[in-house]
């Protein structure tokens, strides 16, 4: 996981050898693929690696059991049942869906009896409905095919619901590697605080009690558990906000808009999203209206700013 330009989809062509490491060495069990100290460097064709690309990458002159049959040098239909495609054996790629698509190329790839599957952005495509179902879809499909996948994306959600361990790359470095609610629980920097939903705002913490206390960036102040000092990053989950009355509140702002999401009330103010859950008290807030804002002090994560360390 990690946003565009972070080493991902690189990682990727090191694994299925359509890039060359300078160096280091990539194993899966026992097989050895490449070693810069050893001189090893088996070929892709040799690595049994199953690759789907962003786009897909399908024949679009072959139909759907063409295109399985290509990588499988012979006919597969019982991959084409397995993956739910059979009656779409002889569609072309231009008459399906994204889901679909996606369907036939993991068919393709997994026609090569590959030990382990490359998936990079497979929803990229997708609207955001289509994402969701294909995304249960796949999850049942890969808890059934019992292989090592290395899924690449750039999206919380998707790690969330699908991974086991999420590998945070940040500059083409690791930054964090652990499950996704270790990630999204205790994140490692600001930036994969972001990149897993938190907002970010800057303030100025001092030192008080156990913690600290941060002056908000714009005005009003919040506690945190945290024992910081100086600039810093403040990190806070939208659900781990409350909108509360102005009268007595640290932190004041207003209110832009009110967004139903689906089971929670997004209320976007000038420097926080708060998601509600809908049903409660109804709409907390209009937009133009002043509302207080609160968190538990063990919720908001304070990150040092770039080039100013922490003071702990």
């Amino acid at each position: 996981m990690g946003v565009s330009g972070s080493g991902k989809t690189s990682l990727l062509r090191l694994v299925a050898g359509l890039a060359r490491p300078d160096a280091g060495r990539i194993s899966l069990g026992d097989e050895v693929w490449f070693d810069a100290t050893r001189g090893i460097r088996v070929r892709p064709e040799d690595r049994r690696v199953g690759y789907v690309p962003q786009d897909y990458a399908l024949f679009p002159h072959l139909n759907v059991a063409g295109n399985v049959r290509f990588a499988a040098r012979r006919p597969r239909p019982d991959l084409l049942e397995a993956m739910g495609i059979t009656a779409l054996a002889e569609a072309f790629p231009g008459e399906l869906s994204g889901g679909e698509r996606q369907r036939v190329a993991i068919a393709r790839a997994l026609a090569r009896e590959p030990r382990v599957l490359l998936l990079d952005e497979p929803f990229g495509a997708l609207d955001v409905t289509t994402r969701r179902r294909v995304r249960t879809e796949l999850g049942d499909l890969l808890t059934d095919l019992r292989l090592p996948v290395l899924f690449v994306t750039h999206a919380f959600d998707d790690a969330n619901a699908l991974a086991e361990r999420c590998v945070v790359l940040d500059g083409g470095q690791v930054v964090q590697l652990a499950p996704p609610a270790e990630v999204r629980r205790n994140p490692a920097s600001a930036a994969v605080a972001e990149l897993a939903g938190a907002r970010l705002v800057s303030g100025h913490a001092v030192p008080e009690g156990e913690g600290a206390a941060v002056e908000i960036a714009g005005g009003g102040r919040l506690r945190s558990s945290a024992r910081r000092s100086g600039p810093v990053q403040v990190a806070i989950y939208p659900w781990e906000l409350r909108v509360v009355a102005t009268d007595g509140a640290s932190l004041v702002d207003r209110v832009v808009e009110v967004r139903d999401e689906g089971g929670a009330l997004a209320v976007r103010t000038t420097r926080f999203v708060v998601e509600v859950p809908a049903g409660g008290a109804g709409v907390p807030a209009m937009p133009g209206d002043e509302v207080g804002i609160a968190a538990d002090p063990e919720t908001v994560r304070l990150f040092a700013m770039p080039s100013h360390p922490a003071v702990s």
